[in-house]
Protein backbone atom coordinates (compact mmCIF):
# COMPACT_ATOMS: atom_id res chain seq x y z
CA UNK A 1 0.00 0.00 0.00
CA UNK A 2 1.49 3.47 -0.94
CA UNK A 3 1.84 6.60 1.52
CA UNK A 4 -1.47 7.88 -0.36
CA UNK A 5 -3.97 5.42 -1.13
CA UNK A 6 -6.44 5.94 -3.43
CA UNK A 7 -9.69 4.81 -2.47
CA UNK A 8 -12.89 3.50 -4.09
CA UNK A 9 -16.26 3.71 -1.58
CA UNK A 10 -19.19 1.97 -3.36
CA UNK A 11 -22.36 3.23 -2.21
CA UNK A 12 -23.23 6.43 0.22
CA UNK A 13 -26.17 4.66 2.97
CA UNK A 14 -24.96 5.33 6.04
CA UNK A 15 -22.15 2.44 5.65
CA UNK A 16 -20.55 4.51 3.14
CA UNK A 17 -20.91 8.05 4.34
CA UNK A 18 -19.60 7.16 7.56
CA UNK A 19 -16.61 5.19 6.35
CA UNK A 20 -15.98 8.45 3.82
CA UNK A 21 -16.21 10.97 6.78
CA UNK A 22 -13.30 8.52 8.61
CA UNK A 23 -11.15 8.29 5.39
CA UNK A 24 -11.38 12.51 4.79
CA UNK A 25 -10.39 13.11 8.70
CA UNK A 26 -7.46 10.45 7.86
CA UNK A 27 -6.62 12.76 4.83
CA UNK A 28 -7.10 9.46 2.98
CA UNK A 29 -7.90 10.39 -1.18
CA UNK A 30 -11.17 8.50 -2.26
CA UNK A 31 -14.03 8.47 -4.75
CA UNK A 32 -17.35 7.57 -3.22
CA UNK A 33 -19.98 6.79 -5.90
CA UNK A 34 -24.00 6.41 -5.19
CA UNK A 35 -26.39 5.03 -7.57
CA UNK A 36 -29.04 6.99 -6.18
CA UNK A 37 -29.89 10.88 -6.46
CA UNK A 38 -29.15 11.51 -2.79
CA UNK A 39 -27.58 9.54 0.49
CA UNK A 40 -29.09 7.27 2.62
CA UNK A 41 -29.34 3.96 1.61
CA UNK A 42 -31.96 2.12 2.60
CA UNK A 43 -32.98 4.67 4.88
CA UNK A 44 -34.25 6.54 1.73
CA UNK A 45 -38.06 5.74 1.42
CA UNK A 46 -38.71 5.63 -2.67
CA UNK A 47 -35.19 5.36 -3.16
CA UNK A 48 -35.45 5.86 -7.03
CA UNK A 49 -33.13 2.80 -7.10
CA UNK A 50 -35.83 1.03 -5.91
CA UNK A 51 -33.37 -1.17 -3.18
CA UNK A 52 -34.82 0.44 -0.24
CA UNK A 53 -37.04 -1.85 1.96
CA UNK A 54 -38.05 0.88 3.88
CA UNK A 55 -41.98 1.04 3.61
CA UNK A 56 -44.22 4.09 4.85
CA UNK A 57 -45.21 3.48 8.88
CA UNK A 58 -41.21 2.03 9.34
CA UNK A 59 -40.06 2.71 12.73
CA UNK A 60 -36.40 1.99 13.34
CA UNK A 61 -36.15 -1.14 16.09
CA UNK A 62 -33.18 0.62 17.82
CA UNK A 63 -33.31 3.52 20.43
CA UNK A 64 -32.00 6.81 19.63
CA UNK A 65 -28.97 6.86 21.65
CA UNK A 66 -27.81 3.68 20.47
CA UNK A 67 -27.77 4.21 16.55
CA UNK A 68 -26.07 7.60 17.04
CA UNK A 69 -23.26 8.42 16.01
CA UNK A 70 -20.50 9.07 18.14
CA UNK A 71 -19.56 12.58 16.93
CA UNK A 72 -22.94 13.50 15.82
CA UNK A 73 -25.61 12.92 18.52
CA UNK A 74 -29.41 12.47 17.86
CA UNK A 75 -31.16 15.57 18.71
CA UNK A 76 -33.10 15.48 22.51
CA UNK A 77 -36.39 15.36 21.27
CA UNK A 78 -36.12 12.62 19.72
CA UNK A 79 -38.50 9.81 20.05
CA UNK A 80 -36.76 6.76 21.46
CA UNK A 81 -37.83 4.70 17.90
CA UNK A 82 -37.68 7.25 15.34
CA UNK A 83 -39.34 6.84 11.80
CA UNK A 84 -37.76 6.24 8.49
CA UNK A 85 -37.81 9.91 7.87
CA UNK A 86 -35.83 11.27 10.78
CA UNK A 87 -33.40 8.59 10.53
CA UNK A 88 -33.14 9.91 6.87
CA UNK A 89 -33.24 13.87 7.51
CA UNK A 90 -30.38 12.51 10.49
CA UNK A 91 -28.26 10.65 7.73
CA UNK A 92 -28.61 14.32 5.75
CA UNK A 93 -27.41 16.17 8.18
CA UNK A 94 -24.25 14.60 9.29
CA UNK A 95 -22.97 14.28 5.67
CA UNK A 96 -23.72 18.05 5.76
CA UNK A 97 -21.88 19.13 9.19
CA UNK A 98 -19.08 17.39 7.89
CA UNK A 99 -18.81 18.26 4.38
CA UNK A 100 -19.48 15.45 2.52
CA UNK A 101 -21.72 15.34 -0.30
CA UNK A 102 -19.37 17.61 -2.35
CA UNK A 103 -17.25 14.37 -1.87
CA UNK A 104 -19.65 11.99 -3.53
CA UNK A 105 -20.84 11.33 -6.85
CA UNK A 106 -24.21 10.66 -7.08
CA UNK A 107 -26.36 9.25 -10.14
CA UNK A 108 -23.54 6.83 -10.66
CA UNK A 109 -23.29 3.34 -10.38
CA UNK A 110 -20.12 0.91 -10.65
CA UNK A 111 -20.91 -2.04 -12.85
CA UNK A 112 -17.83 -4.16 -12.49
CA UNK A 113 -14.48 -4.09 -9.74
CA UNK A 114 -11.27 -6.08 -10.27
CA UNK A 115 -8.52 -6.66 -9.19
CA UNK A 116 -5.71 -6.35 -11.07
CA UNK A 117 -2.35 -8.23 -11.22
CA UNK A 118 -0.27 -5.70 -9.20
CA UNK A 119 -2.97 -5.83 -6.75
CA UNK A 120 -4.51 -2.63 -7.57
CA UNK A 121 -8.75 -2.46 -8.70
CA UNK A 122 -10.11 -1.63 -11.62
CA UNK A 123 -13.37 0.22 -10.97
CA UNK A 124 -15.90 0.46 -14.17
CA UNK A 125 -18.74 2.88 -13.78
CA UNK A 126 -21.75 2.90 -15.52
CA UNK A 127 -20.79 6.08 -17.33
CA UNK A 128 -17.97 3.77 -19.45
CA UNK A 129 -14.99 5.39 -17.41
CA UNK A 130 -12.92 2.88 -15.13
CA UNK A 131 -10.39 4.25 -13.31
CA UNK A 132 -7.84 2.59 -10.90
CA UNK A 133 -8.07 2.35 -7.38
CA UNK A 134 -5.17 0.96 -4.53
CA UNK A 135 -8.00 -0.42 -2.01
CA UNK A 136 -11.89 -0.52 -2.43
CA UNK A 137 -14.58 -0.15 0.01
CA UNK A 138 -18.05 -2.00 -0.29
CA UNK A 139 -20.41 -0.58 1.44
CA UNK A 140 -23.72 -1.58 -0.84
CA UNK A 141 -25.86 -2.60 1.90
CA UNK A 142 -27.46 -6.48 2.33
CA UNK A 143 -31.58 -5.53 2.32
CA UNK A 144 -32.19 -4.75 -0.82
CA UNK A 145 -31.74 -8.41 -2.93
CA UNK A 146 -34.81 -10.29 -1.66
CA UNK A 147 -34.89 -13.91 -1.19
CA UNK A 148 -37.68 -15.36 -2.68
CA UNK A 149 -39.62 -18.77 -1.55
CA UNK A 150 -40.54 -20.93 -4.46
CA UNK A 151 -43.97 -22.74 -3.89
CA UNK A 152 -45.87 -25.21 -5.55
CA UNK A 153 -48.92 -24.14 -7.91
CA UNK A 154 -50.00 -20.80 -8.42
CA UNK A 155 -52.03 -18.01 -6.26
CA UNK A 156 -54.92 -16.15 -8.63
CA UNK A 157 -54.12 -13.22 -6.63
CA UNK A 158 -51.11 -11.43 -5.86
CA UNK A 159 -47.52 -12.72 -4.22
CA UNK A 160 -45.27 -10.13 -3.66
CA UNK A 161 -42.04 -10.09 -1.08
CA UNK A 162 -41.84 -7.26 1.85
CA UNK A 163 -39.24 -5.01 -0.13
CA UNK A 164 -41.63 -4.31 -2.19
CA UNK A 165 -44.24 -3.71 0.34
CA UNK A 166 -45.14 0.27 0.80
CA UNK A 167 -47.95 0.73 2.88
CA UNK A 168 -51.75 -1.40 2.52
CA UNK A 169 -52.38 0.06 -0.69
CA UNK A 170 -49.67 0.40 -2.43
CA UNK A 171 -48.31 -1.56 -4.47
CA UNK A 172 -51.90 -3.77 -3.80
CA UNK A 173 -54.76 -2.68 -2.22
CA UNK A 174 -55.40 -4.69 0.67
CA UNK A 175 -58.68 -3.12 1.99
CA UNK A 176 -61.27 -5.98 2.65
CA UNK A 177 -58.70 -9.07 1.28
CA UNK A 178 -57.44 -12.16 2.88
CA UNK A 179 -53.61 -11.75 3.51
CA UNK A 180 -50.80 -13.86 4.23
CA UNK A 181 -47.83 -12.66 5.45
CA UNK A 182 -45.38 -15.13 5.79
CA UNK A 183 -42.25 -15.09 8.16
CA UNK A 184 -42.07 -13.94 11.76
CA UNK A 185 -39.31 -11.21 11.56
CA UNK A 186 -39.02 -7.42 12.06
CA UNK A 187 -40.56 -6.75 8.80
CA UNK A 188 -43.47 -9.68 8.90
CA UNK A 189 -44.63 -8.20 12.43
CA UNK A 190 -44.36 -4.50 11.50
CA UNK A 191 -46.85 -5.60 8.04
CA UNK A 192 -48.80 -8.18 9.33
CA UNK A 193 -50.02 -6.44 12.39
CA UNK A 194 -50.10 -2.76 10.30
CA UNK A 195 -52.29 -4.87 8.14
CA UNK A 196 -54.32 -6.35 11.12
CA UNK A 197 -56.20 -3.58 11.52
CA UNK A 198 -60.46 -3.88 11.54
CA UNK A 199 -60.93 -0.83 8.59
CA UNK A 200 -57.76 -2.92 6.40
CA UNK A 201 -57.06 -6.80 5.93
CA UNK A 202 -60.47 -8.81 5.92
CA UNK A 203 -58.34 -11.20 8.09
CA UNK A 204 -54.43 -11.44 7.97
CA UNK A 205 -52.51 -14.72 8.60
CA UNK A 206 -49.03 -15.51 9.54
CA UNK A 207 -47.46 -18.52 8.10
CA UNK A 208 -43.74 -19.08 9.83
CA UNK A 209 -42.08 -22.48 9.45
CA UNK A 210 -41.32 -22.24 13.16
CA UNK A 211 -42.17 -19.95 16.37
CA UNK A 212 -39.96 -17.16 17.63
CA UNK A 213 -40.06 -15.11 20.71
CA UNK A 214 -41.50 -11.58 19.88
CA UNK A 215 -39.80 -9.10 22.03
CA UNK A 216 -41.32 -6.08 23.55
CA UNK A 217 -38.92 -3.02 22.83
CA UNK A 218 -39.55 -1.68 26.03
CA UNK A 219 -38.52 -3.64 29.03
CA UNK A 220 -39.47 -2.22 32.80
CA UNK A 221 -40.46 1.32 31.01
CA UNK A 222 -37.30 1.59 29.32
CA UNK A 223 -35.85 0.90 25.83
CA UNK A 224 -35.12 -2.51 26.07
CA UNK A 225 -31.96 -2.38 24.26
CA UNK A 226 -30.44 0.00 26.77
CA UNK A 227 -31.13 -3.35 29.24
CA UNK A 228 -28.83 -5.28 27.51
CA UNK A 229 -26.10 -7.58 29.32
CA UNK A 230 -22.42 -5.59 29.56
CA UNK A 231 -19.87 -6.92 27.24
CA UNK A 232 -17.57 -7.41 30.08
CA UNK A 233 -19.81 -10.13 31.49
CA UNK A 234 -19.34 -13.78 30.22
CA UNK A 235 -21.63 -14.46 27.44
CA UNK A 236 -23.46 -17.73 28.89
CA UNK A 237 -24.38 -15.83 32.21
CA UNK A 238 -25.37 -12.74 30.86
CA UNK A 239 -27.47 -14.77 27.95
CA UNK A 240 -28.97 -16.66 31.05
CA UNK A 241 -29.93 -13.70 32.80
CA UNK A 242 -31.71 -11.89 29.80
CA UNK A 243 -33.63 -15.25 29.01
CA UNK A 244 -35.17 -15.80 32.41
CA UNK A 245 -36.13 -12.26 32.14
CA UNK A 246 -37.80 -12.12 28.99
CA UNK A 247 -39.23 -15.33 30.26
CA UNK A 248 -41.19 -13.84 32.90
CA UNK A 249 -41.70 -10.54 31.44
CA UNK A 250 -43.52 -12.46 28.08
CA UNK A 251 -44.31 -15.64 29.72
CA UNK A 252 -45.19 -17.93 26.97
CA UNK A 253 -45.81 -17.58 23.55
CA UNK A 254 -48.65 -20.06 22.70
CA UNK A 255 -50.66 -17.67 25.51
CA UNK A 256 -50.73 -15.02 22.83
CA UNK A 257 -51.80 -17.80 20.30
CA UNK A 258 -48.13 -18.14 18.49
CA UNK A 259 -46.46 -21.24 17.99
CA UNK A 260 -43.78 -22.43 20.40
CA UNK A 261 -40.65 -21.61 19.60
CA UNK A 262 -38.17 -24.72 19.60
CA UNK A 263 -35.40 -22.06 20.59
CA UNK A 264 -34.58 -20.27 23.72
CA UNK A 265 -35.02 -16.33 23.84
CA UNK A 266 -32.13 -15.12 22.37
CA UNK A 267 -31.21 -17.59 19.95
CA UNK A 268 -32.52 -16.10 17.51
CA UNK A 269 -32.10 -12.32 15.87
CA UNK A 270 -34.49 -10.56 18.23
CA UNK A 271 -37.97 -9.95 16.30
CA UNK A 272 -39.43 -6.88 18.23
CA UNK A 273 -42.66 -5.27 17.81
CA UNK A 274 -44.89 -2.75 19.95
CA UNK A 275 -47.81 -4.74 19.17
CA UNK A 276 -47.99 -8.22 17.42
CA UNK A 277 -48.56 -9.40 20.69
CA UNK A 278 -51.78 -7.96 21.44
CA UNK A 279 -52.69 -8.13 17.92
CA UNK A 280 -52.39 -11.95 17.90
CA UNK A 281 -53.91 -12.56 21.30
CA UNK A 282 -57.07 -10.26 19.98
CA UNK A 283 -57.47 -12.47 17.16
CA UNK A 284 -56.72 -9.45 14.66
CA UNK A 285 -54.14 -12.00 13.23
CA UNK A 286 -53.43 -15.73 13.29
CA UNK A 287 -50.42 -17.29 13.04
CA UNK A 288 -50.30 -20.76 11.24
CA UNK A 289 -47.75 -23.19 9.67
CA UNK A 290 -45.71 -22.99 6.59
CA UNK A 291 -46.91 -22.66 3.06
CA UNK A 292 -47.19 -26.75 1.85
CA UNK A 293 -48.67 -24.72 -1.93
CA UNK A 294 -50.35 -21.81 -3.81
CA UNK A 295 -53.99 -23.29 -4.44
CA UNK A 296 -56.10 -20.66 -6.46
CA UNK A 297 -57.69 -18.24 -3.87
CA UNK A 298 -56.42 -20.16 -1.20
CA UNK A 299 -53.02 -22.08 0.40
CA UNK A 300 -52.44 -25.28 1.79
CA UNK A 301 -50.37 -25.11 4.49
CA UNK A 302 -48.16 -28.10 5.37
CA UNK A 303 -50.37 -29.85 8.53
CA UNK A 304 -53.25 -30.18 5.56
CA UNK A 305 -55.05 -26.75 6.73
CA UNK A 306 -56.20 -24.50 3.93
CA UNK A 307 -56.67 -20.75 4.66
CA UNK A 308 -58.53 -18.16 1.78
CA UNK A 309 -55.55 -15.55 -0.01
CA UNK A 310 -55.42 -12.32 -1.94
CA UNK A 311 -52.61 -11.55 -1.37
CA UNK A 312 -48.78 -13.56 0.21
CA UNK A 313 -46.69 -10.82 1.13
CA UNK A 314 -43.25 -13.00 1.68
CA UNK A 315 -41.21 -11.13 4.71
CA UNK A 316 -38.49 -13.80 3.98
CA UNK A 317 -35.07 -11.88 4.49
CA UNK A 318 -32.42 -11.10 1.67
CA UNK A 319 -29.30 -12.16 0.20
CA UNK A 320 -25.93 -10.87 0.26
CA UNK A 321 -25.08 -9.92 -3.31
CA UNK A 322 -22.27 -7.99 -4.81
CA UNK A 323 -23.20 -7.42 -8.90
CA UNK A 324 -19.92 -5.61 -9.31
CA UNK A 325 -17.85 -8.64 -8.22
CA UNK A 326 -17.29 -11.27 -11.79
CA UNK A 327 -15.43 -13.69 -9.34
CA UNK A 328 -17.37 -16.02 -7.66
CA UNK A 329 -14.44 -16.24 -4.54
CA UNK A 330 -16.14 -12.83 -4.10
CA UNK A 331 -19.77 -14.02 -3.51
CA UNK A 332 -21.28 -15.35 -0.49
CA UNK A 333 -21.21 -19.54 -0.76
CA UNK A 334 -24.73 -21.88 -0.76
CA UNK A 335 -24.93 -21.71 2.73
CA UNK A 336 -24.85 -17.61 2.49
CA UNK A 337 -21.41 -17.76 4.56
CA UNK A 338 -19.11 -14.98 3.91
CA UNK A 339 -16.07 -15.14 5.99
CA UNK A 340 -14.07 -11.93 7.28
CA UNK A 341 -11.93 -10.85 9.85
CA UNK A 342 -13.28 -8.47 11.90
CA UNK A 343 -16.33 -8.75 9.61
CA UNK A 344 -14.41 -6.57 7.70
CA UNK A 345 -11.55 -8.06 5.60
CA UNK A 346 -10.83 -11.15 3.36
CA UNK A 347 -7.76 -12.46 4.48
CA UNK A 348 -6.71 -13.36 0.94
CA UNK A 349 -7.67 -9.81 -0.31
CA UNK A 350 -5.71 -7.35 2.08
CA UNK A 351 -7.11 -4.21 -0.33
CA UNK A 352 -10.34 -5.14 -0.03
CA UNK A 353 -12.88 -3.56 2.87
CA UNK A 354 -16.62 -4.48 3.48
CA UNK A 355 -18.33 -2.03 5.85
CA UNK A 356 -21.46 -2.47 7.09
CA UNK A 357 -21.96 -6.42 6.58
CA UNK A 358 -23.50 -7.82 9.54
CA UNK A 359 -26.59 -8.29 11.25
CA UNK A 360 -26.00 -6.60 14.72
CA UNK A 361 -27.44 -6.63 17.82
CA UNK A 362 -29.35 -4.32 18.77
CA UNK A 363 -27.71 -1.86 16.24
CA UNK A 364 -26.68 -1.74 12.51
CA UNK A 365 -26.68 2.16 11.99
CA UNK A 366 -23.37 2.54 13.59
CA UNK A 367 -21.47 -0.53 13.11
CA UNK A 368 -19.62 0.94 9.93
CA UNK A 369 -18.34 3.94 11.97
CA UNK A 370 -16.43 1.47 14.33
CA UNK A 371 -15.26 -0.63 10.94
CA UNK A 372 -13.63 2.28 9.66
CA UNK A 373 -11.93 3.06 12.56
CA UNK A 374 -9.04 -0.36 11.36
CA UNK A 375 -9.97 0.50 7.25
CA UNK A 376 -8.48 4.02 8.01
CA UNK A 377 -5.77 2.30 9.91
CA UNK A 378 -4.58 -0.31 7.13
CA UNK A 379 -4.96 2.91 4.80
CA UNK A 380 -2.75 5.44 6.82
CA UNK A 381 -0.14 2.49 8.09
CA UNK A 382 -0.86 3.21 11.80
CA UNK A 383 -2.63 -0.60 11.97
CA UNK A 384 -1.05 -3.11 10.38
CA UNK A 385 -3.07 -6.93 10.06
CA UNK A 386 -2.11 -10.10 11.43
CA UNK A 387 -1.17 -12.65 9.27
CA UNK A 388 -3.67 -14.63 6.67
CA UNK A 389 -3.11 -17.71 8.85
CA UNK A 390 -4.15 -15.87 11.78
CA UNK A 391 -7.06 -14.10 10.36
CA UNK A 392 -8.49 -17.12 9.37
CA UNK A 393 -7.79 -18.42 12.59
CA UNK A 394 -9.81 -15.20 14.08
CA UNK A 395 -12.72 -15.85 11.82
CA UNK A 396 -13.22 -19.40 13.42
CA UNK A 397 -12.66 -18.10 16.37
CA UNK A 398 -15.04 -15.37 16.31
CA UNK A 399 -17.94 -17.08 14.68
CA UNK A 400 -17.63 -19.54 16.77
CA UNK A 401 -18.52 -17.39 19.61
CA UNK A 402 -21.00 -14.57 17.90
CA UNK A 403 -23.20 -17.67 16.53
CA UNK A 404 -22.99 -20.36 19.80
CA UNK A 405 -26.06 -18.57 20.65
CA UNK A 406 -28.34 -19.30 17.50
CA UNK A 407 -29.76 -21.79 15.27
CA UNK A 408 -28.16 -22.63 12.64
CA UNK A 409 -29.69 -20.29 9.45
CA UNK A 410 -28.63 -18.04 6.43
CA UNK A 411 -29.81 -15.36 8.36
CA UNK A 412 -27.80 -15.80 11.09
CA UNK A 413 -24.23 -16.09 8.97
CA UNK A 414 -23.32 -12.65 9.96
CA UNK A 415 -25.00 -12.22 13.24
CA UNK A 416 -23.00 -10.11 15.85
CA UNK A 417 -23.26 -8.71 19.28
CA UNK A 418 -22.55 -5.27 18.67
CA UNK A 419 -21.35 -4.01 22.01
CA UNK A 420 -19.31 -7.71 22.07
CA UNK A 421 -17.98 -6.70 18.78
CA UNK A 422 -16.81 -3.35 19.56
CA UNK A 423 -15.09 -4.27 22.15
CA UNK A 424 -12.91 -6.81 20.20
CA UNK A 425 -12.28 -4.70 17.32
CA UNK A 426 -10.71 -2.12 19.85
CA UNK A 427 -8.69 -4.43 20.93
CA UNK A 428 -8.09 -5.65 17.68
CA UNK A 429 -6.95 -2.08 16.57
CA UNK A 430 -4.79 -1.42 19.86
CA UNK A 431 -2.61 -5.13 18.70
CA UNK A 432 -2.61 -3.88 15.02
CA UNK A 433 -1.15 -0.51 16.09
CA UNK A 434 1.61 -2.05 18.08
CA UNK A 435 2.59 -4.47 14.89
CA UNK A 436 2.71 -1.65 12.92
CA UNK A 437 5.22 0.21 15.39
CA UNK A 438 7.26 -2.73 15.83
CA UNK A 439 7.60 -2.88 11.93
CA UNK A 440 11.09 -1.92 11.12
CA UNK A 441 11.46 0.05 7.57
CA UNK A 442 13.38 -1.41 4.98
CA UNK A 443 16.70 0.58 4.16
Amino acid sequence: MSTSPTVCIIGAGCSGFTTAKRLKDHGIAYDCFEESDDIGGNWYFRNPTGRSACYESLHIDTSSTRLQFEDFPVPDDWPHFPHHSLMHSYFRDYVDEFGLRETITFGTRVEKARRQADGSWAVTLDTGETRSYDALVVANGHHWDPRMPTYPGELDGTILHSHEYVNPFEPVDMRGKNVVVVGMGNSALDIASELSHRSIAKHVWVSARRGVWVLSKYRDGKPADKMMMPPWMPRKLGLAIARRKIKKSLGRMEDYGLPAPDHEPLGAHPSVSIDFLAKSGSGDLTCVPAIESLEGDHVLLVDGRTVPADVVVCATGYQMSFPFFDDPALQPDAQHRFPLFKRIVRPDVPNLFFVGLAQASPTIVNLAEQQSKLVAGILDGSYALPTADEMRRTIDSDDAASLAQYYETPRHTIQVDFARYVRDLTKEIEAGRKRAQAVVPAR
